[in-house]
C-alpha cells in the first residue's frame, strides 16, 4: 500500500468527515429522518476519516492521483 494522501488532504477529508458523521446527529436537518441518507452521511464520514489516518485512498490509486510530496514507501 502506497502513501498517496498528502497532509493538506489529510485535514480536508478529517474536518469533511467528521462533519459527515456529526451532522445528521445534531443539525436537526429533515433529511436526516430518512434513515437511507443518515447512514450513507455517517457511512461517506468513516470513509474519509479512515483514508485520512491510513494515508491511503484507492481512488486514488486508481485512477493515479496523489497529493503526498513525499516519495512513496
Amino acid at each position: 500500500m502506497r502513501i498517496n494522501v498528502g497532509m493538506p488532504d489529510r485535514i480536508a477529508r478529517i474536518i469533511i468527515g467528521a462533519v459527515l458523521v456529526l451532522l445528521p446527529f445534531v443539525s436537526g436537518m429533515a433529511v436526516f429522518g430518512n434513515l437511507l441518507w443518515l447512514w450513507t452521511s455517517v457511512g461517506v464520514g468513516i470513509v474519509l476519516i479512515v483514508t485520512a489516518l491510513v494515508r491511503f485512498c484507492p481512488l486514488y490509486a486508481v485512477v493515479g492521483l496523489s497529493t503526498c510530496q513525499v516519495p512513496s514507501r
